[in-house]
């Protein structure tokens, strides 16, 4: 009794329901589709922008709770996953301005004081990156003194030591700043001669810059060099090393005539003992 009208009912019924899940399917399909197209991504939790696989560049909703986690948690795994995530992210220009309008350089710059080594290096290589804008050299400059203590006073050669060199290198790039590293010029000379290869790189590139500015000639003239700074010059040194270490008595020699100053030329050899 109805059976063949029953049964075309039923086959009915399915060819609609099939159709009509096919139909959701693709309009869910589309939406995701969509969502992704137009970079909308389920909200991420500050821990979350710590996790190494999360490479996106951050935008700056994302990197203020990156800064609030950084300024609120005491747990040094995290702060320091925080920090290489944030010295990523500061490696893009326009994150750079951002990091400062959110008051992000100081939340950074006080990790510099941590007693971690690794977090130190972090917080160094983070402000290394937000260095590279003017505008941030302006707030940055206010831990200059600090990182040459560390520098100076740390571990030769180690991951501290030579993210501060880094970070001062920057910081020189323009003369603005420079005078603020007459007092340890001849430190600088001191760490040369007594460190590795990467570390005399390092030091010379800051060297150089100062180099340029005629302003910091004389410094340069009057530090305390050790006679073993001779021992650049050998032809068994490493061909970096030695054409920065030319290019830095060029540039001086360079200065020395632009300003009239020859005749203190007399003092690099004096100063050599």
């Amino acid at each position: 009794m109805g059976g063949p009208r029953g049964a075309g009912w039923v086959a009915a019924g399915l060819l609609l329901g099939a159709g009509a899940c096919y139909c959701i399917y693709r309009l869910t399909r589309g939406r995701r589709r969509g969502d992704r197209e137009l970079g909308m991504r389920p909200s991420k939790s500050a821990e979350d922008l710590t996790d190494g696989s999360y490479d996106d560049v951050l935008n700056a909703a994302q990197l203020q709770k990156l800064l609030y986690l950084l300024e609120s948690t005491e747990d040094p795994v995290i702060i320091e996953r925080a920090l290489i995530t944030l010295g990523n992210n500061a490696a893009f220009s326009v994150n750079q301005a951002i990091i400062r309008e959110l008051g992000g350089i100081p939340i950074v710059g006080n990790k510099i004081n941590h007693s971690n080594q690794s977090i130190k290096e972090k917080a160094l290589n983070a402000l290394n990156n937000l260095s590279v804008n003017v505008e941030n050299q302006i707030k940055i400059k206010i831990y200059i003194n600090q990182v040459c203590e560390d520098v100076f006073s740390g571990p030769l050669n180690s991951a501290v030591q030579l993210a501060g060199l880094r970070l001062l290198t920057n910081m020189t790039v323009t003369n603005d700043h420079q005078h603020m590293l007459h007092s340890y010029i001849t430190d600088l000379f001191q760490v040369l001669l007594t460190g590795n290869g990467n570390t005399k790189v390092q030091v010379l590139k800051l060297l150089l810059n100062l180099s340029e500015n005629p302003a910091m000639t004389e410094g340069l003239l009057r530090a305390q060099v050790d006679s073993s700074f001779l021992s650049l010059y050998d032809s068994h040194i490493a061909k970096e090393i030695l054409l920065r270490v030319l290019t830095l008595l060029q540039n001086i020699n360079n200065c020395l005539k632009i300003e009239g100053l020859s005749e203190k030329c007399k003092l690099l050899g004096e100063n050599v003992s």
